[in-house]
């Protein structure tokens, strides 16, 4: 029996079940996550939520106006102005609105939502819930969305979408624990799907994250852009890459290398720790490779130091870095400092949508990690990920609604039929194939963070490239070990390993033809950023079976271009 449904979201991280509560009221709404929703990768955003709330001792003049500003200068002057401004504006009224769903934040004495600093930023608007914020948003919104009815697909794994007359018409579906492969119409269709981190080898992500969304869209024909500014977080647990939270940092927490200095004050002497991310990486890279970390069994690394803040302030603020470091190191950082190194961490580029999170395909959209608005640009600030998740959740239910309002087509279930036969094809080859899944998997790894990582350069690029071909070409003879659908992973693998290699090929030929550097894309063969001619969003489409590559100017309202210092 086909399941029919106006909307389909696929994701059910915060991006899709704000969309969902946004728009099961007015419409038959379903939910698909190959996990349950509560294992969504947003459950491990950690450090807080942006907002211009003003709360903070030291920020009562602050205004969305200067959250603006403070997030175009940190993407490097690359995010698209009119989004960034409506992002911003948007955020206290988001992150009240969670405050009234039940969201339980933590409070000055006074009463009102705490804040905190975060990197690259003039004043402290982040707002948390100690250092758990994404867990404690994840639930308030699943929370409010099984109370509206919103209907859940948990285990069932996206494999296509499906077109018709440049129109989305719904996705082919594989149901994990029935091991059936299941047309879905819908109306319209949201990707809500996250990042693409676990094509890397040192990386912050769940293994969920391999980016499978982006890779259907661009194999619909959907363009990707800005996908070779990649994020890496400066603080990850050396030889785990599980996140220290900015927030450690953000209450204050000291880079130490191994000459006891804090080598920050250094590059940024404003705000030393608290630069923009970008640049903190690059810091903390550089002290490693010139003989200023510290070298242990679980590789070279330089120190995370809390121990100044206390045992109770820890205990208030960090929790769950604590816990993480107890658990994952055997160590308090209450009395220890903690070793970190910087990792892959988030994905600026993504499907191209506009603010309203339209693509180029009619009923396709997409927000959260997965989209590029580009509120981000090329380079994120902290903070600023989970409230793009909530602000553009919350506008592609509006955005949605008004589509389906204009648009009451039905989709004919035929449509579906040829995509079913091919994915049986597929699998079946799988079975006839000799190579491993993860042979090929782990080598993709190894070529992402050997070679396109914090520091980049052509001949790198170029041989990262070509090994991306070489690995696609063994795809073709790539084998599954059992015939059996029912919850088999290899199987699940295989399927997501193609996603996965499209999109890395996507990353290393933007980054490839971007000679500059500008935020997390840094050249070392070209070490300035260039607004001559390289101030453009990089789009690359799925085009005659060959990556397509466009550019598009930057939107800028009124804010040019400058030079970056902290």
């Amino acid at each position: 029996m086909i399941k029919r449904h106006d909307v389909l979201i696929v994701g059910a991280g915060l991006a899709g079940l704000r969309a969902a509560v946004g728009l099961c009221e007015r419409y038959d709404v379903a939910v698909i996550s190959k996990v349950h929703p509560l294992r969504s990768h947003s459950v491990a955003a950690q450090g807080g939520i942006n907002a211009a709330l003003a709360n903070h001792p030291e920020g009562r003049d602050d205004s969305w106006e200067k959250h603006t500003f403070d997030t175009i200068k940190g993407s490097d002057y690359l995010a698209d102005q009119d989004a960034v401004e409506y992002m911003c504006r948007e955020a206290p009224g988001v992150v009240y609105e969670l405050e009234h769903w039940g969201c339980p934040f933590s409070r000055f004495p006074d009463g009102t939502i705490a804040q905190r600093p975060f990197g690259g930023t003039g004043y402290p608007r982040t707002c948390f819930c100690a250092d758990l914020t994404g867990h404690v948003l994840l639930n308030t919104l699943y929370e409010k969305a099984v109370s509206l009815g919103v209907k859940f697909y948990e285990e069932w794994l996206v494999l296509s979408l499906v077109v018709e007359d440049d129109r989305c018409a719904g996705v082919v579906a594989l149901d994990m624990r029935q091991g059936k492969l299941v047309p879905l119409p819908g109306r319209a269709v949201l990707f809500a799907t996250g990042g693409y981190g676990r094509i890397f080898q040192y990386s912050t992500n769940a293994l969920i994250n391999t980016g499978s969304g982006l890779g259907i869209a661009y194999r619909a024909g959907v363009p990707l852009k800005d996908m070779e500014f990649v994020q890496f977080h400066p603080t990850s647990i050396v030889g785990t890459n599980i996140l220290i939270s900015e927030a450690a940092r953000g209450e204050g927490g000291w880079l130490i290398n191994n000459r006891g200095e804090r080598f920050m004050l250094r590059y940024a002497p404003r705000l030393g720790e608290l630069a923009p991310r970008d640049i903190v990486a690059r810091c903390i890279r550089k002290e490693i490779d010139e003989g200023r970390g510290f070298t242990g069994p679980l590789g070279e690394h330089v120190y995370l130091d809390l121990r100044h803040l206390g045992e109770e302030r820890i205990m208030k603020k960090l929790p769950g870095a604590r816990s993480l470091c107890k658990d994952f190191l055997g160590i308090d950082p209450v009395y220890e400092p903690i070793p970190i190194v910087p990792s892959q961490h988030f994905s600026m580029g993504g499907i191209d949508t506009n603010e309203r999170t339209e693509t180029a395909l009619r009923g396709f959209y997409a927000a959260g990690e997965c989209a590029c608005v580009s509120v981000h640009g090329a380079n994120r600030l902290g903070g600023n990920s989970l409230l793009e998740t909530i602000v553009f959740g919350r506008r592609a239910a509006f955005s949605i609604g008004e589509f389906l309002e204009g648009d009451g087509k039905e989709v004919s279930s035929s449509l579906f039929d040829g995509q079913i036969k091919d994915w049986e094809k597929r699998f079946a080859r799988f079975g006839e194939g000799t190579i491993s899944v993860h042979g090929i998997a782990n080598r993709l790894e190894e070529v992402m963070s050997e070679n396109v990582g914090i520091f980049r350069e052509e001949g790198k690029l170029k041989a990262a490239y070509d090994e991306i071909l070489n690995l696609k070409e063994k795809y073709t003879a790539v084998k599954v070990s059992s015939p059996c659908r029912h919850m088999n992973y290899e199987l699940i693998a295989a399927v997501e390993l193609a996603f996965m290699l499209d999109v890395a090929e996507v990353i290393v030929l933007g980054a490839i033809k971007r000679k500059e550097s500008r935020g997390a894309h840094f050249r070392t063969d070209f070490p300035q950023r260039d607004d001559n001619h390289w101030l453009v969003h990089t789009l690359i489409a799925y085009h005659e079976r060959e990556p397509l590559v466009s550019y598009q100017p930057v939107t800028i309202t009124k804010y040019p271009p400058m030079e970056r210092s902290y």
